[in-house]
């Protein structure tokens, strides 16, 4: 890692923060991505974090973004329509400015067939990432356990977990600790060259069992409510989703459904030498999002 310089993108988000904090642990030098200047990009420069204002659409702040970095983390917002350009950006910059490695943040359901408009460009995007010339490692994770706070409401104020998954099982992943496989693979890439990763958590797990989760940490009765995926994805308008973003999960509760998302693996302890988190354990460190 002599003369390493890491991008990351997403820095004030989930996974791009944790692996922020994971690099600097390993005092690895930082660059991040911002989209905007605000108190998250501040304490980050406060931790010695080297901040760079700009947009993932912006071909000219991706190329500066980009200038003496070794490796780069992209992820692009699930909720946000644009992953094909801001994808062909980042690869051409990273190309110009000699980047050795990228890893990119794609997802389980990313696959040609997907019926989902933003999993299958996810998936196109990892092919353009592929034809760059650059190392590229995808991780594909099953669904986050951040999942969570988008029902953070319903969950308070309703004493419920409202969601189109009937009984299907996974393996719900902590952001915290995919952050931690980013930063222990850009301190390593080599290895992890031409590689996809899917990520998962400790065991798979219902709803029925997350609500019970949830009764047993906040002290209170939750109930799993189950729905169909279109009343659902009313439900997701009504809370102020877009179009893209609601076509894209009302997708993900098929694929749900359909074990795609299923299934577990010891990759994160074998990347990070940790245990993965459990579900009941990232209620408890949120606890304050949910009473």
């Amino acid at each position: 890692m002599k003369n390493a310089k890491i991008l990351i993108t997403g820095a004030t988000g989930a996974t791009g923060g944790s692996a922020v904090s994971t690099l600097l642990e390993l005092k690895v030098p930082v660059r991040a991505l911002v989209h905007q200047a605000d108190a998250r990009s501040e304490r980050l420069r406060d931790q010695g974090v080297e901040i760079v204002q700009g947009d993932l659409s912006d071909f000219d702040a991706v190329n500066e973004a980009l200038k003496g970095i070794t490796g780069a983390y992209f992820v692009y917002p699930i909720q946000v329509p644009g992953i094909l350009e801001a994808t062909a950006f980042f690869a051409q910059a990273a190309a110009e400015q000699g980047v050795g490695a990228i890893v990119n943040m794609s997802q389980i359901t990313a696959r040609r067939i997907s019926t989902s408009h933003a999993a299958r460009n996810h998936w196109i995007a990892e092919r353009l990432l592929d034809r760059s010339g650059i190392s590229v490692t995808h991780l594909r994770p099953t669904l986050f356990c951040e999942w969570l706070t988008y029902l953070s409401q319903a969950i308070q104020k309703q004493n419920i977990l409202p969601l189109p998954f009937a009984d299907a099982r996974y393996a719900p992943i902590a952001a915290e600790d995919q952050g931690r496989a980013i930063a222990a693979i850009l301190s390593n890439p080599a290895e992890h060259a031409g590689k996809t990763y899917p990520l998962y958590g400790p065991r798979e797990i219902s709803q029925y069992e997350i609500a019970e989760m949830l009764t047993q940490v906040l002290g209170r009765k939750i109930a799993y409510v189950p729905m169909e995926i279109e009343p659902f994805g009313q439900l997701l308008k009504g809370m102020g989703f877009n179009d893209h973003f609601v076509q894209h999960m009302s997708a993900v509760a098929q694929d749900c459904r359909d074990g795609v998302c299923s299934g577990t693996n010891d990759l994160v302890e074998k990347l990070t030498g940790q245990r993965p988190m459990e579900m009941v354990d990232y209620i408890t460190k949120n606890k304050a999002l949910f009473s």
